[in-house]
């Protein structure tokens, strides 16, 4: 094989690598982006409970008193 071919192999497998790594960052941008979403909405939803059951319990103190309550079996 000529020295020109082996350059021109050489230079098409560096361009095909450089493209899937492009691709893979993408991909974990995504991936990442999206599991961030969706602990944001965990965590939005988890602020609501407990502002709901601190209404509902007539206050903080009155919610952790009933959740010892609870927990203790009194």
């Amino acid at each position: 094989m000529s020295d020109t071919a082996q350059a021109k192999i050489r230079s098409q497998a560096v361009v095909q690598d450089k493209s899937e790594t492009t691709v893979s960052t993408e991909v974990d941008k995504v991936i990442i982006g999206t599991i961030a979403a969706f602990a944001g909405l965990i965590g939005v939803w988890s602020v609501a409970c407990i502002v709901s059951a601190m209404f509902q319990a007539g206050g903080p103190l009155q919610l952790i008193g009933g959740w010892f309550r609870a927990v203790s079996g009194m």
